[in-house]
């Protein structure tokens, strides 16, 4: 994993470098944000950096060609190790502990490092049952840092989701942040920091990843996940700059639909306030299918909300698409703080309404007629 693999996140790989070039490598480093976000991806991407065989003073990522960065990518590195929620599946009856499920955490992360708790239960079969960091993984975690490392500068212990660690985990984990081995350096990676220990908290240096811009989000979707710009510009803003939830939408294998030019045509037919064609575009997004109408409606909400932001103020939405620019001018006068609100709760209530399986045909035709009225308030 390199740097120049990861959308956006410029700051934070500025500050990871920085701290390298300097030599103030903190012993512990906690990579915070929403699950979907880049947290994992930085902190394998930061491992190879740390351990680069080729890495110079002026370098910007690692070599990706030495047998450090090779091995790190392929996640079978002697000095890398991982602590991971994890629980007993028909293949491991008892004692679950991280060592045993190696090989499926490789293969899930080198599938995708920015999915979450539920895809990697799914993925080792854990059925029903909830993964944690048990008390008996803070003894394989304490006599893995008593070793030196095998080969690398540092040995790298990556634990995934540590607000799921038992507590008797918890306090060996603290233990080590209290007295750190040598040339051994935690990177912790969370979705809920604020469930963790306060006092270990207190003995890392915070490392917070934010959502993707959606300009660097879009362009990273069309060029590095070769998807359709229309596509990607929708997805973009649909997760609102969350990585690990366009590509899991991507994924999702749903058609494609251009929402942008829907939603246009919807809104000036609820304008122009035709029953009639309203009941024409209510039986085109029957056709959607389900899942494609439930994101329809996401993505309109999405949309709602930046014209109403261009209106209060055009530099709230500085990143607008151009081809956006010219409706969402337009359109801001007719969705204001007067409206904004009940629009959302219209578009709200129907995505409620198809999840349950309403006749999408009828929950289109009323939620027209109310955004017609809402229209010219």
């Amino acid at each position: 994993m390199r740097f120049s693999d990861i959308p956006g996140q410029q700051q934070v790989k500025q500050v990871l470098l920085g701290s390298v070039r300097r030599n103030h490598v903190a012993h512990a480093q906690l990579f915070r944000g929403a699950e979907g976000s880049a947290t994992l991806a930085l902190a394998l991407a930061y491992a190879a950096f740390l351990n680069c065989e080729a890495r110079t003073p002026e370098a910007e990522d690692s070599c990706g060609q030495c047998a450090s960065c090779q091995k790190i990518d392929k996640l079978i590195h002697p000095d890398l190790n991982f602590i991971l929620p994890v629980t007993t599946t028909k293949a491991v009856t008892k004692d679950a502990v991280s060592s045993k499920f190696a090989a499926e955490w490789r293969e899930f992360v080198l599938q995708n490092p920015y999915q979450g708790l539920n895809a990697w239960m799914q993925h080792i079969g854990a059925e029903n049952k909830q993964g944690n960091i048990s008390k008996e993984e803070s003894l394989n975690l304490l006599r893995l840092v008593s070793l030196k490392a095998f080969e690398a500068r540092f040995k790298l212990v990556v634990i995934w989701l540590p607000e799921l660690m038992h507590p008797a985990a918890a306090n060996a984990v603290l233990k080590l942040l209290e007295e750190p081995p040598p040339a051994t350096i935690f990177l912790l990676v969370s979705n809920a920091p604020e469930q963790l220990l306060p006092t270990i908290i207190s003995r890392v240096q915070p490392v917070v990843v934010r959502a993707v811009p959606e300009a660097e989000l879009t362009n990273w979707l069309r060029d590095k996940q070769h998807m359709p710009e229309v596509k990607a510009r929708q997805l973009a803003q649909l997760t609102e700059g969350n990585v690990g939830a366009a590509l899991a939408a991507q994924a999702s294998g749903q058609e494609e639909h251009d929402y942008f030019a829907l939603f246009v045509a919807w809104m000036r037919t609820c304008y122009a306030n035709k029953v009639a064609d309203m009941l024409d575009k209510s039986d085109e997004f029957q056709k959607l299918g389900r899942e494609n109408q439930k994101e329809f409606l996401q993505y309109a909400l999405t949309l709602v909300r930046k014209v109403l932001l261009f209106g209060l103020d055009a530099q709230l939405v500085p990143h607008l698409p151009q081809q956006e620019q010219g409706f969402v001018k337009g359109f801001s006068p007719f969705v204001t703080p007067r409206n904004a609100s009940q629009l959302a709760e219209e578009l709200n209530e129907a995505h409620y309404h198809i999840e349950r399986n309403a006749n999408p045909r009828m929950i289109f035709l009323d939620i027209s007629l109310r955004v017609a009225e809402l229209l010219r308030l």
